[in-house]
């Protein structure tokens, strides 16, 4: 797979310096042009596939009229996923401490840059930044979903209990197994409250191609079909992995079409002289084509537990051997947010959750449909910024000890650079990315 992406990209790099040799100035005919477009897209699709991106967060304004830098600084550092703070120079710490905890679906939790990028003005944000196992040692041992759920609850333990966790998508299920895993062992470090987006809490709820495909499979063909051995040039070498390759193939198949007419219009742009570094293909694709690897235990036993046996929908999931039990979750307010035309996570999927948080009171659960929004409007798109954002920023208000929501939203409103932002996204809010 390795080869055969370099070798595109070789591809596209000679075809760029070949078109664009300056004799062929004196012929005129587009193909050249052509050539040369397609060779600059071409060679920059490819390398971006091995590059992680950086965060480049962008100042946030202060009520002073200052710009404030923002740093990325580790809080914790573990071998499979780092915990990491967005530090706001100059500025006070804001009473609302969110986690952001990004997805480990292919993607770098640099996906997210836009949802840290909204939520700083308002929020102290911690994010998990989870690494490409592909430069994991073997020595380090293994990762799955136990793994990860024990992560989870270690980064939430050491932020305290008034933090304010938002888990997008993939991790959503494991999210909630890891407050109910503080529930019983250490109820004082639960977070304050829990937000799940989008996420698998009950695949069975409403099928997608997703759930399709976990129950197609058998785990001995999806073993066969996509674990591959981490080559001799990384620091992983001998470590089985899901290629972040073949999931961003997937990816891609799921809305080939949509990808294709982007791609024809960069290249057809780019002949034109019309696209320049920075337009929205490049900075949605730079992102999008950047994938890592998955340990081949996180991947197997993702589909296996969460996906087939339904362990978290069933409430029978179990942790070094003993059973976390969701209904043990009492004093944590949850909220679900879904979008009605996510075809990645479908509506009811993710509101499962409620039911299983027999602790909770009604009075602290709830829940929201966002209209029209798909996959990636819910958390990054124009649904996020204009509609989803206020909502769990208002939840989070209303459940913070000893509050006064109502003045809290006046504020927000009145800083809130982004509420009114109407800027259109690459894909629109129906992107078939699946997190």
């Amino acid at each position: 797979m390795e080869t055969i992406r370099n070798t595109n990209e070789w591809m596209g790099a000679s075809a760029r310096a070949i078109a664009s040799y300056p004799a062929f100035a004196l012929i005129p005919h587009p193909a050249f042009k052509l050539m040369s477009a397609w060779g600059r897209v071409m060679e920059r699709s490819f390398s971006r596939m091995v590059i992680k991106p950086d965060w480049e967060i962008p100042p946030i304004a202060g009520e002073d009229g200052q710009d404030h830098i923002v740093y990325v600084e580790p809080v914790l550092k573990r071998p499979f996923g780092d915990l990491i703070h967005f530090r706001v120079a100059r500025r006070d710490l804001m009473p609302r401490k969110v986690l952001l905890v990004a997805p480990m679906s292919g993607h770098y939790a640099t996906l997210m840059r836009s949802t840290v990028t909204s939520l700083l003005p308002d929020c102290e944000v911690y994010v998990t930044d989870w690494h490409n196992a592909r430069d994991i040692p073997v020595s380090e041992g293994k990762f799955d979903i136990e793994d990860y759920t024990k992560y989870l609850a270690d980064f939430i333990r050491e932020l305290g209990p008034d933090t304010n966790v938002i888990a997008v998508c993939q991790p959503a299920p494991l999210a909630l197994a890891a407050t109910a895993l503080l529930a019983e062992q250490e109820p004082a470090a639960q977070p304050r409250t829990l937000t799940l987006i989008g996420g698998p809490v009950d695949p069975d709820a409403a099928a997608t191609e997703v759930t399709d495909f976990g129950n197609r499979l058998t785990m001995g063909q999806l073993e066969h079909l996509v674990i591959q051995s981490v080559g001799f040039k990384y620091r992983g070498a001998g470590r089985m992995v899901y290629p972040g390759l073949a999931q961003l193939t997937s990816f891609i198949s799921m809305n080939a079409e949509t990808h294709a007419g982007a791609f024809i219009d960069k290249i057809y742009n780019e002949a034109r002289g019309t696209a320049s570094e920075g337009d929205k293909h490049n900075k949605f694709y730079d992102e999008y084509l950047a994938v890592m690897d998955m340990t081949a235990e996180f991947y197997l036993s993702t589909v296996e537990r969460i996906f087939k046996k339904l362990e978290i929908a069933k409430n029978e999931f179990t942790v070094d051997g003993l059973r976390v039990d969701i209904g043990k979750i009492t004093d944590v307010a949850i909220m679900t947010v879904e979008g009605a035309n996510d075809d990645i996570s479908a509506p009811g999927q993710c509101v499962a959750a409620l039911d299983l948080c027999t602790g909770v009171p009604e009075a602290r659960k709830n829940q929201h449909l966002e209209p029209g929004a798909g996959h990636y409007g819910i958390f990054a798109g124009k649904s996020w910024r204009l509609n989803i954002r206020p909502l769990v920023l208002d939840f989070i208000d209303d459940n913070a000890a000893g509050a006064r929501p109502e003045l809290a939203r006046r504020r927000r409103k009145r800083a809130d650079p982004l509420r009114d932002c109407g800027a259109s996204d690459p894909l629109g809010d129906n992107s078939k990315i699946a997190v």
